[in-house]
Parts: C-alpha cells; structure tokens; sequence
C-alpha cells in the first residue's frame, strides 16, 4: 500500500528544458460544448493534462523527456524520478520497478531492488548510490520502460483522477484538477492527502453530482488544496493552484479548451 505522504515536495525540479514557453493571448471565458463528454480521457485532453503538469513539474510542455530524469531534490522522499516523479521513499517508485522487473528481469534496475525495498518510506540513499541514477537513466532509454511509466502514471494517478472526477460529475477542468493534486499530494486519507482535501472541499461545497455548482466546488477544493500545500510546506510556491488552475477556473473553462495561457513559478506557457 502506498504510504499517505505529500506526494511532492513543492520544491520545484530542475528544468529539462531551458527555453520556457513563449506567452499567448489571453483566451475568452468559454463554456462546455457538444462533444466535451469524454473528459480528461480523451487523447487531445489528455496530452495537454501532462503538458500542464510538466510546466510545473519540469518547466516545460515537453513531458516526454522527463522519462530520464533522477534526482534528490531534498524532499525527505529520497530520489525522485521519471515522468511524474515517482519517489523512493513514498513506494510507487518500487512498485513500478517491480511490475517492470517481472516482465524485463534482466533490466538494469532490478539489482536495486533490495534496496529499493528497504529504504521504502524514507529519505535514505543506503544501497542505491553511487549506481542508481545512472542505472535510471540507462534503461530510460528503453522504450518498454518508457512504456512502463506511463502505464504507472495512468494506474495510479490520471486513471484514478478521471474515475473520481466523473464520479463527483466534474469535466475536464475538474478532472485535471483531481489528477494535479494526486500527483502532488498523492492518495490517501490523512489531511493533506487527496482525500483529506477533497473530504475539506466537501464540507464547503457539493460536488455537481450532489446537485451542486461544478465552479463553486472547485473553488473549494482548490482553496482546500491550497492550504493542504502551506501546512504540509510553509511558504511553497502554489501558482500551479494560484495562476494556472485557478486562473483557468475563473475563465469559465470548465472543460479545458484550448488555447490556454498560464504561469507556474513566475514563467508564462501556452497551449493551442
């Protein structure tokens, strides 16, 4: 089971890109249209889900050359890796190596395995250093892993947050927001974990599918995100919620059409 911990750190990781996006027009307020059903799954909804993702994650649309990617970024959760930053210490880094593992054995990570195992809810480096970095970056390069991260990404996070995000009846917008907060925060119950802030939203705001407003539960959870970020983090940045969703909120666009205009730590992106 996956430890309830803040899934990120609020620390922002180093940029895989060192052009930051060119700024575009700011777009109109718009509405859900005929054909916005499919939601956050949808294939053009989704790569512009990782894309928003990315500019907050890497500092780049460009979420495709994170797959590499490996570093302790002084967190308390060890070394974080790969796409959506799967983490050593909060287990879903383990868990992907080892499904991994069971289909590839002779990868170039599964000698790690071990130790993966014994530092599993801790910030230690003990039996990965100094190989597991460059061991990562190796079988990145492989497209099965490549392949192996989004499955993980998709089992444990956008899947998760599409289901519950059609379940509480939200769109896109609402959809995208559950699956940020689930990358940063992670699942689980405690108060700063997605259920903990949705349960907090909850208590401010009935979902759409409870006959509530889909803009004003929002709203809530985003302001119920926000303080889950500064309790966990006192301080961090939180212009993912404050710029970027919250601005797309305040649009009106509840189903995520493009073009989209936003800032994430004080750099602008777009998306056509």
């Amino acid at each position: 089971m996956r430890h309830e911990t803040c899934r990120r750190p609020g620390l922002r990781r180093r940029r895989v890109d060192g052009v930051p996006a060119r700024p575009g027009p700011v777009r109109p307020a718009d509405r859900r249209r005929p054909g916005d059903h499919a939601g956050l799954a949808a294939p053009v909804q989704k790569e512009l889900a990782q894309e928003i993702v990315a500019s907050a994650e890497n500092g780049t649309l460009d979420w495709r050359r994170a797959y590499g990617y490996v570093e302790d970024i002084g967190d308390g959760q060890g070394y974080t890796a790969g796409l959506i930053g799967f983490c050593t210490g909060t287990h879903d880094l383990l868990a992907l190596v080892e499904r991994y593992t069971r289909a590839h054995p002779d990868n170039a990570l599964a000698r790690y395995l071990p130790a993966l195992r014994r530092v599993d809810g801790t910030a230690s480096h003990a039996g990965l250093d100094p190989g597991f970095p460059a061991a990562w970056r190796t079988e990145s390069r492989v497209p099965a892993f490549r392949a192996a991260q989004d499955v993980e990404r998709d089992r444990v996070y956008f899947g998760p947050a599409v289901h519950r995000g059609r379940g509480d009846g939200l769109g896109a917008l609402g959809q995208f927001i559950y699956y940020d907060a689930l990358v940063f925060h992670g699942p689980g119950t405690s108060p700063t974990s997605f259920d903990g802030i949705r349960s907090r939203a909850l208590r401010q705001a009935r979902t759409p599918a409870q006959g509530g407003s889909e803009s004003a539960y929002l709203s809530a959870f985003l302001d119920a995100r926000r303080r889950a970020m500064l309790i966990r983090h006192p301080g961090v940045d939180t212009s993912r919620v404050d710029t970027t969703q919250r601005r797309f909120l305040r649009d009106g666009n509840l189903a995520l059409r493009p073009p989209l205009r936003w800032q994430v730590y004080g750099e602008t992106f777009r998306a056509q």
